[in-house]
This record gives structure tokens, C-alpha cells and sequence, in this order.
């Protein structure tokens, strides 16, 4: 196994120094939706149809299930940072995990092969 550089050592030390700046995070996703109800005669049944909404959910996964919550727009305001956030957490760390496997010299490795 390789000994990290001094560029891998100070593009970690970056990671980690913008992992600590970041605060809550709330995972999952944030979409606005438009739906149709089906019901006859509804404007969303139209020609051209009229969808309902738009309707801001979020979608995360919580013990293994798929979780959607719809929240308006005021809670949208409010933790829009905290979504931003989680964002900026996936990043640093998939950034983390490929600099690690540049450090280690593994990410060109190949399994043995089987005979």
C-alpha cells in the first residue's frame, strides 16, 4: 500500500476542513410536484389538462422504506440550507472516498482471478 503525497495529505485536510463547516443537513430529496386526480370533468382532465399544485415533497429513506413528506413553502425557506447541505455532505465525501482510493493505489487493483 502507497503512502499518501503531500497533495493527498492537503486535499484531505480540505475535506476535512469544509466537512466541519458544514451544519444540519437533512437527507433525502426536495421536488415540487404537479399531479392529476382522475376524477371526471376535473380541470386536470382537460384538454390540455390543468395539473393540481405544484406540491413540494420530500423523499427520503428511513429503515429501508421510502418515506415522502409534503411540506410547504415556508418549511422550504427554512431548511433549504439544511438540504443544501446534504448535498454538499455527499459531495465531500464521495471526494474523500476517490482521494482515499488514489492514496491507497487499491482503485487499480483487480480481484484475483479464479481458476
Amino acid at each position: 500500500m502507497d503512502s499518501p503525497t503531500q497533495r493527498q495529505r492537503r486535499a484531505q485536510a480540505a475535506i476535512a476542513t469544509e466537512l466541519s463547516r458544514i451544519g444540519f443537513a437533512l437527507p433525502g430529496s426536495l421536488v415540487s410536484r404537479t399531479t392529476a386526480c382522475g376524477k371526471p370533468g376535473c380541470r386536470c382532465q382537460g384538454d390540455p389538462p390543468v395539473l393540481h399544485g405544484p406540491y413540494l415533497t420530500w423523499t427520503r429513506t428511513v429503515n429501508g422504506k421510502t418515506v415522502t413528506r409534503k411540506i410547504n413553502e415556508a418549511q422550504r425557506a427554512r431548511y433549504q440550507t439544511w438540504f443544501d447541505n446534504a448535498r454538499k455532505l455527499r459531495k465531500l465525501v464521495t471526494d474523500l472516498e476517490t482521494l482515499s482510493l488514489e492514496a491507497s493505489g487499491l482503485e487499480g487493483d483487480r480481484p484475483p482471478q479464479r481458476s
